[in-house]
């Protein structure tokens, strides 16, 4: 009789945690879909934004904000050879401000994850959450110039809730430990912070060794790897995102509305490939399904390089859009699973620092790349140097984790 009721308690139990764990799933997929919606719906806006305040930004604050970043546009441009058309400009101009909202979170991301490890998930969120708030209100209220950037940095500085997120999403396998976990971080949370902001320690991964629940060698080593591989893919493919509104403009001479329409294209058929086929991925298949995803880049690269139609360019899309609807959240489903309870908001706040340095510099390089040497040979470069992560990979086992 004692052994039915304790099976039932247990029962009662688990589907109360199942339960609880269902809830924290729905609110962190909600938060992250306002979150990716209001960062998406820029985008578009970009060129005409930067339109308006080039028109109507006052004297005194154009002299301090706008005119000394188009000073620094204008000489970028002059520099690789860009034809001085406005379109490109705004484009560079645009590539500039998301350089800087990449750079904050690249600084951001670590730290957030460090002192939610030690203060806690849920009230960083919470602040996170509140300052993204603020950024958007700041945007949808600015007038000039001045307070729109201040916006986006504001919205750079909050964007370590998406490596909370997955932080949080891990902790549901394993709340005991996470409880434990947590005390022990309070201590070397703030002594990583050197750590937490030098890229090279970044790749090494040295703020996850500190303290006592430090990583395996060999997990450590296979962080090392899968943060390279983060970093070199992110490099790669935000060169690719970042010039082929060029491309489509030069070669197809596509307006606003047709680009606009494009990116339309590839955000449904990324939701589609990540509704239909990446989430019935197997868990211990990811890295599998990460090569795949490399490997059919290069193809794409081709593809869009090299594209003599429309026809040949939207297959190319297609080629990259499974890519992006896969590699990212398959990469970051593998590392979540690194490193103790009490850690892992670091893990996910140094890749996702990795990956906000790879999306700064990645632009600038393929741009001028683009301009001095051409799309064919930019992007066949481009495509070929995904060999080196796909390479990497092989060198990983997908295995943890420490608990």
């Amino acid at each position: 009789m004692a052994l039915r009721e304790r099976e039932i308690s247990s029962s009662s139990i688990n589907d109360k945690q199942e339960q609880n764990s269902s809830r924290v799933i729905t609110i962190v997929f909600l938060a992250l879909f306002i979150d990716l919606l209001g960062f998406a719906l820029i985008l578009p806006l970009f060129p005409s934004i930067l339109d308006y305040y080039s028109q109507t930004e006052l004297s005194v604050l154009q002299d301090g904000f706008y005119l000394s970043l188009q000073h620094g546009v204008d000489w970028f441009a002059v520099m690789v050879g860009m034809p001085p058309e406005r379109k490109y400009n705004s484009v560079l101009f645009g590539g500039l401000i998301g350089s800087i909202f990449s750079i904050l979170q690249f600084f951001s991301s670590p730290l957030t994850g460090a002192v939610s490890d030690c203060l806690g998930r849920r009230p960083v969120i919470l602040m996170t959450v509140m300052g993204l708030i603020t950024s958007y209100a700041l945007w949808a209220a600015s007038r000039t110039f001045g307070v729109f950037l201040l916006s986006r940095i504001i919205g750079g500085i909050s964007k370590g809730n998406v490596s909370l997120s997955t932080a949080i999403i891990a902790d549901l396998h394993s709340p005991k430990a996470r409880s434990k976990g947590m005390v022990s971080s309070v201590m070397s949370g703030f002594q990583a912070a050197v750590d937490l902001l030098s890229p090279l320690a970044l790749f090494q991964f040295s703020a996850v060794t500190r303290g006592k629940q430090s990583p395996s060698e060999e997990n450590l080593q296979n962080l090392k790897i899968f943060g390279l591989v983060y970093f070199l893919y992110l490099f790669l493919f935000s060169g690719l995102e970042y010039t082929l509104s060029f491309l489509t403009h030069q070669r197809f001479q596509f307006s606003s509305m047709q680009q606009g329409k494009m990116f339309f294209f590839i955000g449904i058929t990324m939701a589609v490939i990540q509704g239909g086929y990446a989430r019935r991925i197997k868990p211990g298949n990811e890295i599998r399904a990460v090569k795949k995803g490399i490997m059919l880049l290069i193809p794409a690269f081709l593809l869009i390089g090299w594209a003599a139609n429309v026809t040949m360019l939207s297959v190319g899309l297609l080629l990259y859009s499974f890519a992006a609807a896969i590699v990212i959240p398959c990469l970051s489903a593998v590392v979540s699973g690194y490193g103790s309870a009490g850690q892992k908001g670091r893990v996910m706040g140094i890749l996702r620092s990795l990956g906000a340095l790879a999306r700064a510099l990645g632009p600038i390089l393929s741009a001028t790349v683009y301009w001095l040497a051409g799309a064919e040979v930019c992007f066949t470069v481009c495509g070929a140097l995904f060999l080196i992560p796909f390479v990497l990979l092989g060198c990983t086992k997908q295995q943890p984790k420490d608990k």
